[in-house]
This record gives structure tokens, C-alpha cells and sequence, in this order.
């Protein structure tokens, strides 16, 4: 793909020496002509590359290339990355699932030399069912489909045919990578406002009723990149627009894991009408690359679901599938899960305790109850591209509100702090360091 190269292309001439660091790319335009692709295929590639921390964004200005931390004189063991979403390393079960791997492999030696069934091993999303029981989430076995991660899940429901409807409706901010992958799309990109109370029930109804919604991609709990979580009224609310307008809800229940207590319900808790469409993440609470998800699908949508599927993998791996089944079946995931709540939690309550006692007038910040993420609204003084880069030379890395946005939309004067992979050592001197900064540039 065309994007692909361009990636591949800029990532050589940094690596190589021949962009050096502050050095301006060309232009979109001029990119779009030299790779003979349209803006949009050089813009997805430029902000891959800011993703990953090869370029800086400035505003009306263009793209650069970051200050090479190698060459810093900080070490990059100093780096304190409030950027990057992953678990803590130091809490994954290597071991474990080690032991599990070589156990499937014995087990389901059979089903490793053919294709398995498209809907995912019977045995794992008969696990993944009792699973979600234990979380009050409850569904039947065949309305289950094991997935290559979630990201696929999305993909699929991006382009199989729901409706006759092509729109979507996400939240903003919303988690970066869906607003790309619903850029990429048919239809057009509607956004909704989502702050810490929630969104305007009255603005939801209206897209509902008037744009012609294929569904509504949500976060429920622990959002990203807002970390907060609806109201048990807000979810009734939701569903219940869901059902009159008849428009399908997602709801990526991507930290679900993490929920600390039982009474704080997923939207599938209240649908009635099989109009919300259910994803589980293995990636956050358990293991990244392993590229295992769930999704829970209504009657009707299945056939489709299944066609797309088919046609883009045949099937997840089933290696990855036996291992998960035998390490969730054992009971290890779940002692797992009883030591990264009490982590996380525990990191969330220390970064918002750094945040309000050190806090700046005119910042805001949300207190999340768990989770990753830590959004602050900064005063309307600074400018969050200018901290962004001040902090960059300070071996600190943030994402600012414009990585959760549509392009088309006005911007926050905000960030977002992911603090999962961090100590709270960490997040203690990352913390202080930015609102030290915020103070300066405040003055």
C-alpha cells in the first residue's frame, strides 16, 4: 500500500541520517504527487509517524522531525512515556501463558493443521461465555465470534453492510485509531461532544434521528482518552435511543478487566433489543500482541459478519485461541486480573492524588476511578503544541487533544496522560515536571 511505503520511506531517510531532527517534511501536496496518491493516504501515513514518535505536528506550519532521543543526554532509560497505551510489562504472566502455549500445542495439535471454524475454537468462546458471566454479561455461545484483535472487529463492521446506513457517529475526543478507521470509510464522520458529565441526550437523539447513523462507536467505561465512564442513567438513556431510532450501538468494553466493582454496567447490560454491539479486548489487561478479541453480535448481523470475516482471515490463530483457553480455563486469568486491578487502580489513585495537590489555576483535570488515562484541560493561556514540544526536550512524551479529534472538528486546549506502563516514581516526577511547565508557561 501506498501509505506503507511512505512510512517505510521517511523512516529510512531519519534512520539513516538524511532527515535529521527540526527538519520540515514536504509538503502534503507535494507528497501526494511525488507517491502518485491522493492527501488523504500521505496525511494517514504522516500521523502513523507521529503516532510513533518519529514526527511533531505543528498547526498551520506542517510536519517535523522529533529531536532524536538517542542523542539527548538523557538517557533513554530517563524517558518517561505518558504516550504510549500499553500494559505493565512488569505485570504480565510470561510464565504462565509460556506454559499454556506448549500445553495447547499438544491439545488442539489436531486443529493446527487445518482452518478452523470462522466464529473462533467452540472451546474458547464457550470459556469466553463463562467469563463474561462472571461479569454479568450475559450472552449465548452463538452470538459469540473470536476475533485478531478488536481492531478487526471494527474493521469489519466498518465495511459490511448494516442497515442500508453508511454514517458514523463517534464521541469527541475518542480513541484515535476508530477515528481513523471511520475516516477511511464510505460514509461520513459525525461527532458528539463527550466531556466528564457524559454527552447531551438531546444532540444524540438528533443524529439519531436526522444522519442516517449506521451505529454509534462508544466507550462506555474507562474511556479513551477521557478515562471517565457514563452514568447507569446515561447507559439507559443510550440504549434506549438505540431501540427507537433503530441504530446499532459498539460499545468497546476495551477495560472492562479493570472494573472494580459490579455495579458499574456495560451498556449490553441494558439492551433488550439486540441493538448494541459487544467488544472484548485481551490486549490491555492481558497481552498485547497476542491479537485476541470477542464480540458479542445481534441475530440479524451475523451471516454478514461472518462472509467479512471469512474473506479477511479465514480464521484467528488457533494457537493463540487453545493458549488463551487453556490459561483463562486453568483459573490463572483470572488471578491475573485480581493483581492488575489492584495495580491500576492503585496508579490511578496516586496520579490523581500528585495531580490535585500540586495543581495549577485554570487547570482541570478528570479523576478517574481506574484505568489508563488522565485528561487535563489546560489553562486557555498555554498552548498545548508549544508544551508538548517543551516537554519533548525534557524527555517527557504527551499526546495532545488533537490525536482524539475529527479533522474537521475545533480542538480542546487539552492532553491525555496514559499512566499504565509507568511506575508511580514515574508518573511522580513525569507529573511534577509537567505542571512545573504549565506554571512557566502560565506566567
Amino acid at each position: 500500500m501506498k501509505y506503507e511505503q511512505i512510512v517505510r520511506d521517511i523512516k529510512n531517510l531519519i534512520l539513516n541520517s538524511k532527515l535529521n531532527a527540526g527538519d520540515k517534511l514536504p509538503s502534503i501536496r507535494h507528497m501526494a504527487t511525488k507517491y502518485t496518491c491522493n492527501k488523504d493516504t500521505v496525511i494517514r501515513a504522516y500521523k502513523e509517524l507521529e503516532l510513533n514518535h518519529y514526527l511533531y505536528s505543528i498547526p498551520k506550519s506542517g510536519y517535523y522531525v522529533v529531536d532524536s532521543l538517542t542523542k539527548n543526554n538523557k538517557s533513554n532509560s530517563q524517558l518517561i512515556d505518558f504516550k504510549t497505551t500499553l500494559p505493565d510489562s512488569r505485570l504480565l504472566p510470561y510464565k504462565e501463558f509460556n506454559h499454556s502455549i506448549t500445553k495447547a500445542i499438544a491439545v488442539y495439535k489436531q486443529e493446527l493443521f487445518t482452518y478452523g471454524e470462522v466464529k473462533g475454537l467452540m472451546q474458547l468462546r464457550e470459556i469466553v461465555q463463562n467469563l463474561l458471566w462472571q461479569n454479568n454479561i450475559y450472552s449465548k455461545t452463538e452470538n459469540i465470534f473470536i476475533t485478531s484483535g478488536v481492531q478487526q472487529a471494527l474493521n469489519i463492521l466498518m465495511n459490511m453492510p448494516i442497515n442500508n446506513k453508511y454514517n458514523i457517529l463517534v464521541e469527541q475526543p475518542t480513541y484515535n485509531l476508530m477515528q481513523r478507521i471511520a475516516e477511511l470509510g464510505k460514509g461520513q464522520v459525525y461527532g458528539i461532544k463527550r466531556d466528564k458529565q457524559g454527552i447531551d441526550m438531546a444532540e444524540l437523539k438528533y443524529h439519531f434521528a436526522n444522519n442516517n447513523i449506521k451505529f454509534f462507536y462508544t466507550i462506555p467505561r474507562f474511556h479513551n482518552p477521557l478515562g471517565s465512564s457514563y452514568t447507569d442513567k446515561q447507559k439507559q438513556q443510550i440504549v434506549e435511543l438505540a431501540n427507537i431510532y433503530n441504530v446499532y450501538i459498539v460499545e468497546d468494553d476495551y477495560l472492562g478487566d479493570l472494573a472494580t466493582s459490579n455495579n458499574n454496567l456495560t451498556l449490553f447490560n441494558y439492551d433488550t433489543g439486540e441493538k448494541v454491539i459487544y467488544l472484548k479486548s485481551f490486549s490491555k489487561s492481558f497481552m498485547p500482541g497476542l491479537r485476541i478479541g470477542a464480540i458479542i453480535l445481534p441475530t440479524k448481523l451475523q451471516t454478514s459478519f461472518t462472509k467479512y470475516k471469512k474473506y479477511d482471515d479465514i480464521n484467528t490463530s488457533i494457537l493463540a485461541q487453545g493458549g488463551l483457553a487453556i490459561f483463562i480455563k486453568s483459573g490463572m486469568f483470572n488471578n491475573h486480573l485480581l493483581k492488575i486491578r489492584s495495580e491500576y487502580k492503585s496508579k490511578m489513585n496516586y496520579a490523581n492524588a500528585c495531580l490535585k495537590t500540586n495543581l495549577v489555576p485554570g487547570l482541570d483535570f478528570i479523576k478517574a476511578e481506574t484505568g489508563f488515562f488522565v485528561w487535563l484541560t489546560l489553562p486557555k493561556k498555554i498552548n498545548v503544541n508549544k508544551l508538548e514540544l517543551r516537554l519533548l526536550n525534557k524527555n517527557i512524551l504527551i499526546s495532545s487533544a488533537k490525536n482524539f479529534y475529527a479533522k474537521q472538528k475545533s480542538v480542546q486546549n487539552s492532553l491525555r496522560l496514559c499512566i499504565s506502563a509507568l511506575s508511580k516514581q514515574q508518573i511522580k516526577q513525569g507529573v511534577f515536571t509537567i505542571l512545573n511547565e504549565i506554571k512557566y508557561m502560565n506566567k
